[in-house]
C-alpha cells in the first residue's frame, strides 16, 4: 500500500500536511469511521483523496455541489488520477465515459450527488464496481439541525451497511447537536 506522504508530494506536490491532516487520512487508511470537522480552505478534500489513492478499490463521493464535483474531478484528472462524477449536470457522453472507466476497473473516486443514491442501479453499480470508501463532503447536510437538510443524505447510513465498508464524513460546520445526528444517521 502506497505511503499517503509520498502520495501526498508526488501526486499534489505538497511537501506536508496541514494541521489535522496526517490524523484524518491515518484514520481513514485504516478503515476507521471517521467524522472530520475542519475550517474551509482546510484540506478536507485531500483526507478522503489520499485513502483513495493508497486504498484499494473505489472510493464514492457523496457531495450536494455539482460545480464542487466538477472542479474537484478536473484537478485529479490533471495530476492523472481516474475520477468521474455522475450528476444531473452531465451530458450522456460524460455518464457513458463514466461507466465505461467503471466498467473497466480504473476509476479510483467516484463524485455522486446524494439524489443518485435512490437509484437502485447506482447501489447495485457501486458493489459490482468494488466500493471500499465512502466519503461524504458537507456532512452536515444529513443533519436536520443543519442549514442545507439534504433528505437523500439520509440514504448514506443504508448504503455504508449495505456496501460493508467504511465511511469518512466531512464538514466545515457542525455543532454538537449537529455531530452527533451525522454520528448517528452515518454510521
Amino acid at each position: 500500500m502506497p505511503d499517503p506522504a509520498e502520495v501526498l508530494a508526488r501526486i499534489f506536490g505538497f511537501a506536508e500536511f496541514r494541521p489535522g491532516q496526517a490524523e484524518i487520512v491515518d484514520a481513514v487508511m485504516r478503515g476507521q469511521n471517521t467524522l472530520a470537522i475542519m475550517p474551509t480552505g482546510g484540506g478536507k478534500s485531500l483526507c478522503f483523496q489520499l485513502p483513495a489513492l493508497c486504498r484499494q478499490g473505489l472510493t464514492v463521493v457523496i457531495s450536494p455541489l455539482i460545480a464542487l464535483m466538477r472542479d474537484q474531478v478536473r484537478a485529479l484528472r490533471a495530476v492523472g488520477v481516474e475520477a468521474g462524477a455522475l450528476n444531473s449536470g452531465n451530458t450522456e457522453e460524460e455518464n457513458a465515459e463514466v461507466f465505461a472507466a467503471l466498467d473497466e476497473g480504473r476509476l479510483k473516486l467516484l463524485y455522486l450527488a446524494p439524489e443518485r443514491l435512490a437509484n437502485f442501479d447506482t447501489q447495485s453499480l457501486l458493489h459490482r464496481a468494488g466500493c471500499s470508501l465512502i466519503a461524504v463532503d458537507e456532512a452536515h447536510c444529513v443533519s436536520q439541525w443543519g442549514h442545507d437538510f439534504r433528505p437523500d443524505y439520509l440514504r448514506i447510513g443504508e448504503l455504508r451497511e449495505m456496501l460493508d465498508v467504511p465511511l469518512a464524513a466531512f464538514t466545515a460546520t457542525a455543532d454538537a447537536e449537529t455531530r452527533e445526528e451525522i454520528v448517528n444517521r452515518l454510521f
